[in-house]
């Protein structure tokens, strides 16, 4: 029997991390902007084809660059999926924008491209799409529909780095992409974000805005001989020192990512029959989607077999945890007029949603311990 808890999630190590932090304690540069952060820069570019990447403090930031960036002001609406992070739809609302909320679809847990338009009004500002478990929405009639009613996307890709649909790289397919470098994900340095930019009208704003409103990247590279307040802003620039652990992470994310693909086959061969005996639903992946093997999830029968699934893993020291509440029926959610009943599927797969430890250190012990304890589940 394993004697200790094993984790749902634990940061990759990677031991070329310790001597980039080193190197760059060393180098007298810990603000942003340095050379760590320059490379990162050029690896998020390399890995997701943007044509720009910014690196950020973290996702939340990302996103509330592109709501300003968007110029999204009170009266606004933004259409959003009910079943995403808080961080989504906070971007916006802080700007006095209102959210939309649209259900998601029961197959990939992604929006439903099927209720969009019926949501648009002259109000809708922009189109927020949430790329869930890394398994892309179906960007081409997304986009169709947005470019039809000249909406802009958004794509909080937190969980789809390494992912594609049809062939493409997402965090490619919105004017704006976001992506999260929190610990719990593939690539992690600790917390960290980056804001990518396919539209390149929003390159020079998006520096400015980032730099606390001023166009000090500009001064930088010799353009002005000055800088000085130009726009609105803040300081979303992380230090050299969170750039250097992130650099050492991206140059390894072929490695984490072959290990996390092998952990997720192994769930999968290993839980299909159990999951259908139980009820259970395993992740659906269209064959035209590469899914990053940033999550596996299960959808239980029903809220009472997932509670007893949560509690008995937690017994033999294997922690699952569930995800997202329907943001529609949270107090702000409800404040904006949600209610009940207005995204069903959302409400139904909250409550039978849970996800299994998978992270890049997860020894094949542990692995094998996981699937042992849960044959052993009752149901």
């Amino acid at each position: 029997m394993i004697p200790y808890l094993i984790p749902f999630n634990k940061p990759a190590y990677i031991p070329e991390s310790e001597a980039y932090v080193s190197e760059a304690l060393k180098s007298g540069h810990l603000s942003g902007d340095g050379p760590f952060t320059k490379r990162c820069h050029t690896l998020i570019q390399e890995i997701t084809s943007a044509p720009k990447a910014l690196l950020t403090t973290n996702c939340t930031h990302a996103l509330e660059m592109a709501a300003i960036l968007l110029d999204l002001k009170p009266g606004d609406e933004v259409i959003v999926p009910s079943f995403t992070f808080v961080s989504t739809v906070n971007a916006f609302v802080l700007r006095g924008a209102k959210p939309v909320f649209i259900d998601v679809r029961p197959d990939t847990l992604n929006l439903d491209e099927t209720q969009l338009e019926a949501l648009i009004t002259p109000r809708t500002k922009a189109i927020f799409v949430v790329h869930y478990a890394g398994v892309g929405c179906e960007m081409d009639v997304i986009n169709a529909i947005a470019q039809k009613h000249n909406i802009p996307v958004v794509e909080d890709n937190a969980h789809g780095l390494f992912a594609k649909y049809k062939g493409k790289n997402l965090g490619t397919f919105g004017a704006l992409a976001t992506q999260s470098f929190h610990e719990t994900k593939n690539v992690s340095s600790g917390e960290g974000g980056a804001l990518l930019i396919n539209n390149p009208v929003f390159n020079d704003r998006a520096e400015i805005i980032r730099e606390k409103g001023t166009n000090r990247s500009r001064f930088f590279r010799g353009q002005v001989d000055k800088y000085t307040w130009v726009d609105i802003g803040s300081s979303y620039l992380p230090s050299e020192l969170v750039a250097a652990l992130l650099c050492a992470q991206l140059e390894a994310g072929p490695k984490i990512q072959a290990k996390r693909k092998s952990v997720c086959t192994t769930y999968r061969n290993e839980l299909t029959t159990w999951a259908e005996k139980l009820g259970a639903r395993l992740p659906y992946v269209p064959e035209y989607c590469v899914e990053p093997s940033h999550m596996f999830y299960l959808l239980m029968p029903d809220l009472d077999t997932r509670t007893r699934f949560i509690q008995w893993m937690k017994s033999q020291n294997v922690l699952c945890v569930f995800h997202y509440l329907p943001l529609h029926l949270s107090d702000m959610g409800l404040s904006f007029g949600g209610k009940p009943g207005d995204c069903p599927v959302t409400e139904d797969i909250s409550d039978r949603l849970v996800r299994l430890p998978l992270f890049y250190d997860l020894t094949d012990s542990e692995l094998a311990y996981i699937l042992e304890t849960m044959h052993a589940f009752a149901g």
